[in-house]
């Protein structure tokens, strides 16, 4: 998993309290576990007038002119602000798969759902949670000035608006140490590599015929 440091990069603004995970990645492509590929359908039905499935050439579908993602102004986009309670619905790891296939790197929203925000951690993107009031100025800075960008540091744990105002963000430490290193849950376990070998060198003394 890629480490997460600083970001300073282009924000789009999806001005929509609830979004949920069938929003962000919707049923019909959670065929795949490869944890690739997915970005194209990020935000599916709002992104495009005509229904889609896996396999469809995704280029030769009609773009929704009005669906924020298609503004010329936000293409690249890396930060994305969102409203109350992002990511709800299911527990689907896709979603967070979409947002970093497109190029999400981080998610600022004053609350977001308690399973999307641990997989956001899990998947290489800082979900930034900012009062209210500080989520509604950069959403009227972003408005204001189509492609401008946001820098969000996390070893300093700060959000940096276009306009230069700093806001501060919490984040468990053991979360911030997980992004910082780019720690999966695998790469988590694999920390105690030593250990576990020799947990499984006993075990096959004590037991051999466990592993026969």
């Amino acid at each position: 998993m890629e480490s997460f440091q600083r970001v300073h990069g282009v924000a789009v603004p999806l001005d929509r309290p609830n979004v949920d995970t069938d929003q962000i990645i919707p049923k019909q492509y959670l065929k795949s576990i490869a944890r690739s590929g997915f970005g194209p359908n990020l935000f599916d039905d709002w992104r495009y007038l005509d229904p889609g499935d896996v396999g469809d050439d995704h280029g030769k579908r009609r773009l929704n002119p009005d669906f924020v993602l298609n503004h010329e102004g936000y293409r690249g986009a890396q930060v994305l602000l969102a409203r109350d309670n992002f990511g709800c619905g299911s527990s689907r790891e896709h979603a967070p798969w979409a947002l970093l296939d497109y190029g999400i790197r981080c998610i600022i929203a004053p609350s977001f759902a308690d399973i999307f925000y641990g997989n956001c951690f899990k998947n290489g993107i800082l979900p930034v949670a900012l009062a209210a009031a500080e989520v509604d100025q950069l959403f009227a800075e972003v408005a204001a000035a189509p492609g401008c960008k946001i820098a969000v540091d996390l070893p300093a744990q700060t959000v940096t608006a276009p306009a230069g105002g700093v806001f501060r963000f919490a984040v468990d430490a053991a979360l911030k140490e997980r992004l910082l290193n780019g720690l999966d849950d695998i790469g988590l376990t694999l920390q105690h590599r030593g250990e576990i070998e020799k947990f499984e060198a006993r075990r096959k003394a004590e037991a051999p015929w466990v592993f026969n």
